[in-house]
């Protein structure tokens, strides 16, 4: 029997109500227990404390059931209330959570689930999430505090790793343990490793993957990184052969022969597939050779100390307002005399004219008036160009309006319609009966 590749201690999964006890096991493909730990919760209220390993995938779901009770009006036993709510984690005194620590919830209807590989950096020290859920029905908010406790793994890290992309699962359908548990399986039947532990998962969208259609069955595929302590299998090195290398080069799907054992569930992208072997990375650090264009070591940096003395802005004051001010002032006082004071009148300047130049402007501008005044006064007539050419009755051409000898250069070149000869009125045509010419 295939047990839950995981039950970590205070998980939503394993207690409810006022707590039980929970029990912490190892992944399924190794069947051993390596904590059991008991207690004892008093209220919903106290604080979760979780134990994963380093270098280890750790997975908590947030159940939406256990939080429905938190909100007013709290539901009678056996009521069902279908509320949605969502959830916000953070590191405890920080906006986000740690850098190894994610988080996904679909809709407000499901479960959200914090999932990661604690690194070894953070072994002994307890790490204190916040887990604010949200109820968006009753806008309602209950907080709870989770506290993991990362502890270092003898068999961390497992020299030998691999990592798969799964084209057919979401992350949240591969974290669950019934799932993650089926594929270790398979993975244990095609490597046959002693030990084998699921290191990391991260979603095809976190490495840059495009979000799929809207279609039925379309995923965004997921990583999934395994680690054991024995060499890879010779079906895992099949994706290094020079053919199926070529196959992937031309986007065809290459051969390999235990495909057929993850195909039941798993489509696998054996062209995307890593295989780290830690015992043969060489260290790439290399001594610096000092030489020309590099400076000698000056130790450790010192920063300055906490203590600044005060620094006087008098003088960056004068430089920077009382200077430019002073200028423009004295520039504004020089532009005002020349404008105002140094103006020559109306007066002065008639006095300074000759008599006849003043003669000959006030008989100029007299004129100038009268021809204004006049021009107001002009009848303003229809061009020649608007007046009919052909009589609108009989369809005669209509004689010039003066003879050759007429004098036409005292002729307005606009005359009203009223002074013309043979200017016959057009009819109009009435709305009701015929008319007839």
């Amino acid at each position: 029997m295939l047990l839950p590749w995981w039950w970590e201690l205070g998980d939503p999964c394993a207690w409810t109500g006022q707590g039980r006890g929970t029990r912490r096991m190892s992944p399924a493909t190794t069947g051993t227990f390596l904590l059991t730990v008991y207690t004892i919760f008093s209220k919903v209220h106290s604080d979760r404390n979780v134990y994963p390993s380093a270098g280890v995938l750790f997975v908590h779901v947030l159940e939406r059931e256990y939080f429905k009770g938190e909100f007013p009006p709290y539901p009678k036993p056996g009521e069902i209330s279908n509320d949605p709510i969502t959830f916000n984690t953070n590191l405890m005194g920080y906006p986000d959570r740690p850098g190894w620590l994610r988080y996904i919830q679909r809709t407000p209807y499901s479960d959200g689930v914090l999932y990661g590989s604690p690194t070894a950096e953070n072994v002994g020290k307890p790490t204190i999430i916040e887990i604010t859920a949200y109820n968006r029905r009753t806008f309602e908010t209950a907080r709870h505090n989770l506290i993991i406790n990362i502890m270092s793994a003898e068999d961390f890290p497992l020299p030998y790793q691999a990592e798969f992309f799964i084209k057919n699962m979401n992350v949240e359908e591969m974290l669950a343990s019934e799932v993650l548990g089926d594929f270790l399986g398979a993975v244990k039947n095609v490597w046959q490793p002693e030990r084998l532990n699921a290191i990391n998962i991260t979603s095809a969208l976190d490495r840059g993957g495009r979000v799929p259609l809207p279609i039925n069955d379309m995923k965004e595929g997921v990583y999934v990184m395994v680690g054991a302590d024995v060499p890879f299998s010779s079906c895992l090195r099949e994706v290094e052969n020079p053919q199926n290398q070529l196959r992937c080069s031309q986007e065809m799907e290459p051969v390999i022969t235990c495909d057929k054992k993850f195909r039941t569930q798993f489509y696998i992208d054996w062209c995307k597939i890593s295989l780290v072997d830690k015992t043969k990375q060489v260290s790439t650090y290399q001594e610096v050779i000092r030489g020309e264009g590099i400076l000698p070591d000056g130790g450790e940096y010192k920063p300055p100390s906490d203590s600044l003395k005060s620094r006087d802005y008098y003088t960056d004051f004068l430089i920077t307002l009382a200077v430019p001010s002073a200028v423009a002032l004295v520039l504004f006082l020089i532009l005002a005399y020349i404008m105002c004071c140094r103006r020559e009148g109306v007066e002065k300047r008639n006095m300074q004219t000759p008599d006849i130049q003043l003669v000959h402007h006030s008989a100029i501008q007299k004129s100038t008036k009268e021809l204004r005044d006049m021009s107001k006064n002009r009848e303003i007539a229809w061009p020649l160009s608007t007046l009919p050419v052909f009589h609108p009755v009989t369809g005669e051409i209509i004689p010039p309006l003066h003879t050759d000898s007429y004098d036409s250069t005292n002729m307005p070149l606009m005359q009203t319609q009223q002074n013309l000869p043979h200017q016959t009125q057009i009819p109009q045509q009435q709305t009701t009966g015929k008319w007839y010419p």
